[in-house]
């Protein structure tokens, strides 16, 4: 089990937002538990990666340990050329590569998940994208990240989506700073 600080980045050590990578984006799909594997492979090779990961609370021989666990299991964003895909595929740590068709879009949801993960916000896993409107954060410091909303047991949450798995990630919001995205 590894210590907080023994896991990778969140995102490529060498840029301080996913922006600022260069590169068309591919979503890896890796074996098992891989995840944190291949990125550790991706910053030693040069690829600039996005692995979103939460903290949970693990109960282990009677001990209570923080641990970060990937946000969307056996996925993890890479973003390069062919010769950068070629690398990921030679770390022999994936399934498969996903490619994107919409790079805007993809760029456009990792960008929130990753503000709202950088801001600390309490992420819980979403299995699959909700259905209801769309709505953006008017003010505070998640202005403008927009997604689904939700209710769960008399709370208010909004999912942060990626299309492209199907999946997302809801946040607890206050209905109050709603506003609708169309």
């Amino acid at each position: 089990m590894f210590k907080l600080s023994d896991n990778p980045p969140v995102l490529s050590p060498h840029v301080d937002s996913l922006t600022e990578l260069d590169g068309r984006w591919w979503v890896a799909h890796t074996k098992g538990r891989f995840e944190k594997a291949f990125a550790w492979d991706c910053s030693r090779r040069g690829i600039g990666y996005f692995l979103p990961m939460i903290e949970r609370v693990r109960i282990y021989k009677g001990r209570r340990h923080h641990v970060l666990l990937p946000l969307f299991t056996s996925y993890v964003f890479f973003c390069g050329d062919e010769m950068a895909r070629y690398e990921a595929v030679c770390t022999n740590r994936l399934c498969r590569v996903i490619e994107v068709y919409d790079q805007e879009q993809l760029i456009d949801e990792l960008t929130q998940l990753e503000r709202a993960v950088t801001g600390e916000a309490e992420l819980d896993p979403y299995p699959f994208a909700a259905e209801g409107r769309r709505c953006r954060i008017r003010t505070g410091p998640f202005q403008g990240l927009a997604g689904v909303v939700i209710r769960r047991d008399k709370l208010t949450r909004i999912v942060l989506e990626v299309s492209m798995l199907g999946q997302g990630a809801a946040m607890e919001v206050d209905a109050d700073l709603l506003e609708p995205a169309d």
